[in-house]
């Protein structure tokens, strides 16, 4: 495929693509390299990619935690489809991807398997071993699994409420071998260089809005207002991400849900307590309208 013919179906010239504009070139790429490691490959080569200031640091990165706190922190710039966000329990560390924008069903599964990849071949290539990895995915199991066994291996469970990745904490601080002490491109990002990357997809900027707001989430005029705009105009450009207002509540809740569930081990009253229930049947009915289960067969 020549590169101007692709940029040219998808809409784009040679410039900063929006997240829309990325999702038309993927379609495109998708259509004419129709083979079935196409997002693997292009996921090892997108990252520290080539994206400023961002890319730079990531690439003179230290270790893994420093690593990841680059790629969440400019995730907008770094990630633009996909969010990652790092959770720490006990001695391990959970990478959970959230949308950044509206993923069209027909490409989240190739999205998905793209950024980890991309996260699994850049931890391979500056940390010099590959790492063990463990990875869920929020739909069903492909036929085929041998692509994501050649690319990210094979520890792999599907059929999952969240799209994470999962590693010992112990790798966090293991110096890295390509690792630069005091790289100045993440010293020029720390004293504010290059803001613009730290900006956020609507999605994620909503995720960000609602989680230290569980239990009592804003209404939708709250929202709204957070965002400085009507109601009106927020309603909208969630249904150009393809989705509203109370199914971003709710997913924020499920995963919250989720947590307490399955990693602090929380009863079933326990978690309707935090998540504001006044009784468990309430809690039971919400869940199982979130995710298609009872709580009692995940905890």
């Amino acid at each position: 495929m020549q590169e101007a013919a692709g940029l040219g179906a998808a809409g784009t010239a040679p410039a900063l693509l929006s997240p829309q504009q990325l999702l038309r070139l993927m379609a495109v790429v998708q259509q004419e390299l129709a083979s079935a490691d196409t997002a693997f490959v292009l996921g090892q080569l997108s990252l520290p990619g080539h994206y400023g200031l961002p890319s730079h640091a990531l690439s003179q990165a230290e270790n893994l935690g420093q690593a990841l706190e680059l790629l969440i922190t400019h995730a907008g710039r770094l990630s633009p489809l996909l969010t990652p966000r790092l959770l720490r329990h006990g001695d391990e560390i959970i990478l959970l991807w959230t949308e950044a924008c509206g993923l069209p069903a027909a490409q989240r599964g190739f999205v998905v398997d793209l950024q980890m990849s991309a996260v699994t071949a850049m931890c391979q290539w500056l940390g010099g071993v590959r790492l063990p990895w463990c990875y869920s995915f929020n739909r069903t199991q492909p036929r085929d699994l041998s692509q994501h066994a050649v690319f990210l291996g094979p520890e792999l469970q599907f059929d999952c409420q969240v799209d994470a990745m999962r590693l010992p904490a112990a790798w966090l601080g293991k110096t890295w071998p390509r690792g630069v002490q005091g790289g100045m491109a993440a010293q020029a990002l720390a004293q504010g260089a290059e803001p613009a990357a730290r900006a956020r997809g609507l999605l994620a900027a909503l995720y960000d809005h609602l989680l230290p707001r569980y239990r009592e989430a804003p209404s939708l005029d709250e929202a709204a207002a957070f965002f400085g705009v009507s109601s009106a105009t927020f309603k909208r450009h969630l249904a150009q991400h393809g989705t509203h207002y109370q199914a971003q509540v709710d997913q924020v809740r499920t995963h919250v849900a989720l947590y307490l569930l399955l990693l602090q081990g929380r009863s079933n009253e326990g978690v309707a307590l935090q998540l504001g229930f006044h009784d468990r049947s309430n809690f039971r009915r919400s869940f199982k309208r979130w995710t298609g289960l009872v709580p009692s067969l995940l905890a």
